[in-house]
């Protein structure tokens, strides 16, 4: 099979979440440790540091390994979904995953695909964790997919646990308040393995702390031993300075980080953090943390977070697309200089459109549109939902049109934002 054949016959013969969308959730681990077993156990031969959260987890997981990376460590690093190439869910040092590796895997292995019938996302998992077995990476990061307790990837026993923010996200699979939410997180939190919580919510903190006692796991909140205060703007190329205080010891770091949006403040605190507890693990100096988070983008490829994409106008696209996302990422446009916004806009048919057409500016204009995927919402709906919100724009039927249309309709000192959905940004982003 050639590399598009293999995909075709994944996205054929598997259901994927990221197309199809909760019919393919799993609720139990069976079918990964069957397919974990009949690889001989390849996530044991490797140490790994273990990323859930509803938001801010993927920026997190990369700056982490970004920052191994600078150390000197042969890093792999698992994370979902993709943008542009299924092969960005499965890198070491930065590097994708070969497309020979993957055809010569699902051609290898096809009878135990066909016996097991996994879904994608348990089949990636065992693709990524017997990749990085056979390539003897020194370290994994690997970031949850869905949830936590009953995800893929939670057979692993990592050496550190890390959940990022708990927000309003795929409540119709993990639970309708943000504590149901948080206790399917939790339940990456292992046995004596210390656990770091990037911030600290009324909502969610009991649940943790509660989870942590009853594992005897040490557990520190990243906002109450470092705080984050990021300089006034993005730079043109989307980076922003920062300074870092440990509120425990007498240390100040500044630096200059690749993401510049204003929720990376938390996610940096947690990558402090997570590094302040893992120094009699890994050999990582100051240096190393900082050249990491400075560094991210060009060390493992992560794309789509306050990315800019050109200058004049100002155009940015941010993969933020549940309400706590969204939030951060509309407060930042207020505060970022310009004349007009234009929005260009989708989201996924299961979206609850209810929680963030709200949270949208009446006064910009919008270019509603819709993903190339089978999950998104078709555009003359969401035009219809986002009248009912004062929201005043116009339909077109895939995001390079829609873009075009907001560049036209642009002055120079204007600002177009692109997002509502993972899949609206991947059709913009360079990579």
């Amino acid at each position: 099979m050639t590399y598009k054949e293999t995909l075709d016959f994944l996205y054929s013969q598997l259901p994927a979440f990221h197309r199809i969308g909760k019919a393919a959730y799993r609720n139990d681990l069976n079918n990964t440790i069957l397919l974990d077993n009949y690889f001989g156990n390849p996530h044991l031969k490797y140490p790994a540091i273990h990323v859930a959260g509803t938001n801010g987890k993927g920026s997190v997981s990369h700056m982490i390994a970004s920052v191994l990376q600078e150390a000197g460590y042969r890093t792999g690093l698992y994370t979902s979904p993709h943008l542009r190439d299924f092969r960005e869910r499965i890198k070491i040092n930065g590097v994708m995953i070969p497309e020979c590796y993957v055809v010569s895997f699902v051609t290898n292995h096809k009878d135990i695909i066909n016996e097991v019938k996994p879904s994608f996302f348990e089949m990636t998992v065992a693709l990524a964790f017997n990749f990085f077995a056979e390539e003897q990476v020194d370290v994994a990061v690997i970031e949850v997919g869905l949830g936590g307790r009953l995800d893929s990837t939670n057979i692993i026993n990592p050496v550190l646990s890390l959940i990022t923010n708990i927000g309003h996200d795929h409540m119709d699979l993990l639970g309708n308040t943000l504590e149901k939410v948080a206790k399917e997180k939790a339940g990456i939190i292992k046995n004596k393995i210390p656990v770091v919580i990037s911030e600290t919510q009324p909502e969610t903190k009991g649940v943790f702390i509660d989870k942590a006692n009853e594992c005897g796991s040490p557990i520190i909140f990243a906002d109450k031993s470092w705080l984050c205060v990021l300089g006034n703007n993005a730079g043109f190329d989307g980076s922003r300075e920062y300074e870092m205080t440990s509120l425990t010891y007498n240390q100040q770091f500044t630096g200059s980080s690749a993401l510049g949006g204003d929720y990376q403040s938390k996610n940096l605190q947690a990558v402090f953090c997570v590094f302040n507890l893992l120094k009699n693990s890994f050999s990582v100096s100051n240096i190393n943390i900082k050249d990491g988070i400075r560094n991210v983008v060009k060390n493992t490829g992560l794309y789509g977070r306050w990315q800019i994409l050109g200058t004049e106008p100002l155009i940015i696209c941010d993969t933020g697309h549940n309400r706590e996302g969204l939030e951060y990422v509309l407060e930042q446009i207020k505060h970022t200089q310009k004349t007009n916004v234009h929005i260009v806009v989708g989201f996924v048919n299961d979206k609850d459109l209810d929680s963030v057409l709200p949270l949208f500016p009446t006064d910009a204009f919008y270019y509603f549109t819709k993903a190339s995927v089978p999950r998104a919402l078709n555009e003359v709906k969401l035009k219809t939902e986002a009248e009912k919100y004062g929201l005043k724009g116009e339909c077109y039927r895939d995001v390079t049109s829609a873009l075009k249309a907001a560049k036209k309709a642009s002055d120079k000192s204007d600002l177009i934002l692109v997002g509502g959905s993972t899949f609206v940004v991947a059709e913009v982003v360079t990579i």
